[in-house]
């Protein structure tokens, strides 16, 4: 079977959570055989200019492909583009004016004509950009062979109805958050109107976890048969030892890692923070993630009196994240609203015990993880006291949860997946 797959982020431009989902989805999808073409957002930039050949620089689309070697089945075409995860209009026009900044740099390196350089490469908005995206991937999928449509999340919807508008395919849209999701009851319209597009248009709908599924019916007005749930799953680490010497402290660590935005809930994180240190001294909280809360979240540490008990170490990536799970004595995922949560697995998968928000996709398929109402500060505190004070506890926890997570794989997934486009193949 051939998919044409559409997403926001994949290895190595990467920034979130989508882009390890779709990496260990796609990963598993090429050992199952799946031939796969991925098209994605990404402007052309001078530190992976040697990873990248340009097909066509005078072209419509001015697009270029890049090959991972351990995906032997799988081709990327990358479309020239600043789209991004997480973005915003405003931080859209700023990427505009850096990318172009950088292409003139390429230019003046390596001759690109002026034609790729016009400013007419980019839509004037976010939302135009989208649409825009959306004509270079038909005029794509035109020279590509697939037979399904796969697209991941809310930019790439309009795309894939111009894909099997173009080729008569079928179109599977994967939900991995919504605008309810990012934005609470103050949802930017535009956004969820091309959401809801897609959501009707596509010909199957796969949700990260009921949560989220029971979102798409509710407030997307979706017809339940049409949505499935397919929990994401684990890249293990493999057998990793940790041990008590590897980091050598007389402080407790408890850790936020995420984006540090109304939806991953930073400020019951910081109250729940401060009830702590009324009964602990020995604590230390790590905020470890960037976001438009921020310096909100900064300013609010040092009202309640706790900035010297709260670390911002900014975003994280590689190394660094291994190095905080090894100091960390537990993880909190306080999200107000999180369509499944993949930072839970991956603590749990360095033998970090966590407490999660029962508003969570990840709460369906974690027993042993304690759960909270993300507005209930007070019941938070009492279990990361009860955890950071009561070893035998942490210890259930880590042993447990580690043993849990072994049973959530890609494989799993993506076999999945596979069904439903099986089955969405046989129904058109």
């Amino acid at each position: 079977m051939k998919v044409f797959m559409l997403g926001w982020e994949f290895p190595p431009f990467i920034s979130g959570g989508l882009g390890t989902a779709c990496y260990g989805l796609t990963k598993a999808m090429n050992q199952l055989g799946l031939k796969i073409t991925f098209c994605l957002p990404k402007m052309v930039e001078s530190q992976y200019a040697a990873h990248i050949n340009l097909l066509s620089p005078n072209s419509l689309t001015s697009a270029a492909a890049i090959k991972i070697n351990e995906l032997t089945n799988v081709t990327f075409r990358t479309i020239n583009s600043p789209l991004q995860p997480y973005s915003r209009p405003d931080v859209y026009q700023q990427r505009i004016e850096e990318t172009l900044k950088q292409k003139q740099q390429i230019h003046n390196a390596s001759n690109i004509t002026s034609q790729f350089m016009n400013n007419a490469d980019y839509g004037g908005d976010m939302y135009t950009e989208v649409y825009r995206y959306a004509a270079i991937a038909g005029e794509l999928a035109k020279d590509e062979d697939f037979d399904i449509i796969h697209a991941h999340d809310w930019m790439t919807y309009p795309a894939g109805i111009a894909v099997a508008a173009i080729s008569s395919r079928p179109l599977i849209i994967h939900v991995h958050s919504t605008e309810f999701d990012r934005s609470g009851e103050h949802v930017n319209q535009m956004v969820y109107d091309i959401e809801r597009e897609g959501m009707h248009a596509a010909d199957k709908i796969i949700a990260v976890s009921h949560f989220t599924r029971n979102i798409i019916i509710s407030r997307y007005g979706i017809n339940g048969e049409k949505v499935e749930v397919v929990h994401n799953g684990l890249e293990r680490n493999g057998n990793q030892a940790m041990t008590a010497s590897t980091i050598s402290k007389d402080e407790k660590l408890v850790l936020f890692l995420g984006r540090i935005t109304m939806q991953k809930g930073p400020e019951y994180f910081l109250q729940a923070a401060q009830k702590v240190l009324e009964v602990m001294d020995n604590v230390k909280f790590v905020m470890a993630g960037s976001g438009d809360m921020m310096h909100r979240t900064v300013e609010m540490a040092a009202e309640l009196g706790i900035g010297n008990k709260v670390l911002f170490t900014g975003f994280l990536r590689g190394d660094d994240v291994q190095k905080i799970y090894e100091m960390a004595d537990l993880f909190v995922m306080p999200s107000v609203s999180e369509p499944f949560g993949l930072v839970p697995l991956e603590a749990l998968n360095n033998d970090v015990p966590v407490i999660i928000s029962n508003q969570s996709g990840v709460s369906e398929v974690l027993t042993h993880a304690l759960k909270v109402d993300f507005w209930d500060i007070e019941e938070m505190a009492n279990k990361i006291v009860a955890v950071l004070k009561y070893p035998p506890l942490k210890i259930t926890l880590q042993n447990n949860g580690n043993l849990e997570i072994r049973k959530l794989r890609w494989e799993d997934s993506a076999a999945k997946c596979m069904r439903i486009y099986e089955e969405t193949l046989i129904a058109v």
